[in-house]
């Protein structure tokens, strides 16, 4: 019996090339832990609610103390 494909030519492509796009992803290495998150935002987008919320989170933050060797030059 002779197997048919219910893919058009067209589609078969398609279906080949993300497949072949998948395997070239998984390849990846990375030097560190860093490096894999930096990678990983960049590929995510984030949703707008979340957005808004951690803008509206960080603005009530207080600013980063200033280093002690800072002072120094500062005055």
């Amino acid at each position: 019996m002779k197997h048919q494909s219910k893919f058009s030519p067209a589609q078969a492509q398609q279906a080949a090339h993300a497949q072949h796009a998948s395997q070239q992803q998984s390849a990846r290495e990375f030097a560190s832990a860093e490096e894999l998150l930096r990678y990983d935002a960049a590929q995510m987008e984030v949703p707008p609610e979340i957005a808004a919320r951690l803008k509206d989170a960080s603005a009530t933050l207080p600013p980063p103390k200033q280093p002690w060797w800072k002072h120094l030059f500062t005055r």
